[in-house]
């Protein structure tokens, strides 16, 4: 009984999406063009998020020592530092080395300053913290230490990279959730004309016995099987056209470090799908409630 009913469910749903062609194409349209979008638009936060979190990698504190320090204090000094819980890695960097720097990075510009007495740089502290977003406090307790001179990193940068780092994640995710609120919105009343068109049919089939959710299952997989469609070809679409994106910035933009295809593609695969499956059966189940109240 039980296989009898599941071939009745998936014939009627598959009859009704054949007899119903337009409509059907259009609920596979909608989704797929929503969710072609929505997925174009969690690569982009993702990579978004990529590229913000390597710049964030990359910023560290520098703190410039007092000179008359000596050796015994400055290690006392960093020992101070590294204990402070938000502290990862603290870098001793002499004035000799850092001037070794400025001279392979400058060249002649900075001829003649190895010489004893004229090397005008400090000692300094590389500090990098555990979380990129506490540099600002840890910045703040650095400048209250004893034998620290001064303490850079790039404030105004770094404070507004963070900034648009949170507002991108929080825009991206109202936008997606709008996305997913559009699709079910737009699926269910394309749905809803299938189930106008069988409203007779489905009083009918009330009257006479038949359970509610006899009458609603192949409703629910008819819309399971549209937005199942609807949502594999924009996973196919992106799944080529983003490996076409990555190969070419390989070598056009080599700087860009976007994430490696294998590493989101198949996860968005498999939520776009989940997506679309969710919202053709919810869709289905909103569209029909009035109809089962006879």
């Amino acid at each position: 009984m039980l296989i009898r009913n599941i071939a009745y469910f998936f014939k009627e749903a598959m009859r009704s999406i054949v007899r119903n062609g337009w409509m059907s194409f259009a609920s596979v349209a909608v989704v797929t063009v929503t969710l072609l979008i929505l997925g174009s638009f969690m690569l982009l936060n993702i990579n978004v998020e990529q590229i913000t979190q390597e710049i964030k990698d990359q910023v560290e504190i520098v703190v410039y020592l007092d000179e008359e320090l000596a050796g015994s204090e400055v290690e006392q000094l960093r020992v101070a530092v590294i204990q402070l819980p938000q502290v990862e890695e603290v870098r001793y960097v002499s004035k000799e080395q850092a001037l070794a720097r400025l001279q392979s990075q400058l060249g002649e510009l900075v001829a003649g300053y190895e010489e004893e007495g004229r090397n005008p740089l400090r000692d300094s502290f590389e500090i990098r913290t555990k979380i990129p977003e506490d540099i600002p406090a840890v910045a703040q307790t650095l400048q209250t230490l004893p034998g620290i001179a001064r303490v850079d990193y790039g404030t105004d940068v770094v404070e507004k990279l963070f900034r648009f780092t949170g507002a991108v994640r929080w825009v991206g995710l109202a936008f997606m959730g709008g996305l997913a609120f559009t699709a079910l919105f737009l699926i269910a009343n394309t749905i809803k004309l299938t189930v106008n068109a069988r409203a007779k049919e489905i009083m009918i089939m009330k009257w006479v016995g038949a359970t509610e959710w006899f009458i609603r299952w192949p409703f629910v997989i008819e819309g399971v099987l549209l937005g199942g469609i609807g949502a594999l070809l924009p996973a196919l679409a992106l799944f080529y056209l983003y490996h076409e994106v990555v190969a070419w910035t390989k070598v056009n933009l080599f700087f860009l470090p976007l994430v490696p295809p294998q590493m989101v593609l198949v996860s968005i695969t498999k939520l776009l799908l989940l997506i679309g499956i969710t919202i053709g059966g919810l869709g289905s189940l909103l569209s029909m409630r009035r109809f089962l109240k006879v």
